[in-house]
């Protein structure tokens, strides 16, 4: 007996709709961990994104899962050891910026 058509459809449109909602919660965790990046680091949002895929590579660990660690570290203070310390390198590789309100080093 054929398949119906309709439910392959419907089938193949829930996946999709599946997919879209995993996208935004990870952009969403992305995003969080950026900004944590940005607070943290004193880096600009370009640099803090910079640090998260240095991270990500050098770990060999998924962004998303990267930023997931990042931002829970965010609320419990805990980090495994190898990404805090890849963070930290790749925070001074890509460096803090000026520091709001501190004027500028003249040396």
């Amino acid at each position: 007996m054929p398949r119906d058509g309709g439910s392959d459809e419907l089938v193949e449109l829930q996946e999709q709709v599946r997919q879209l909602k995993e996208a935004v919660v990870s952009h969403a965790v992305v995003d969080q961990a950026i900004g944590m990046i940005v607070a943290l680091g004193r880096v600009a949002p370009d640099q803090a994104w910079a640090v998260l895929k240095d991270v990500s590579q050098h770990t060999n660990v998924k962004l998303r899962s990267v930023a997931e660690l990042i931002v829970v570290w965010g609320r419990t203070g805990l980090m495994p050891a190898e990404i805090r310390t890849e963070l930290e390198d790749a925070l001074d590789r890509h460096g803090p910026t000026q520091i709001p309100g501190v004027p500028p080093d003249r040396s």
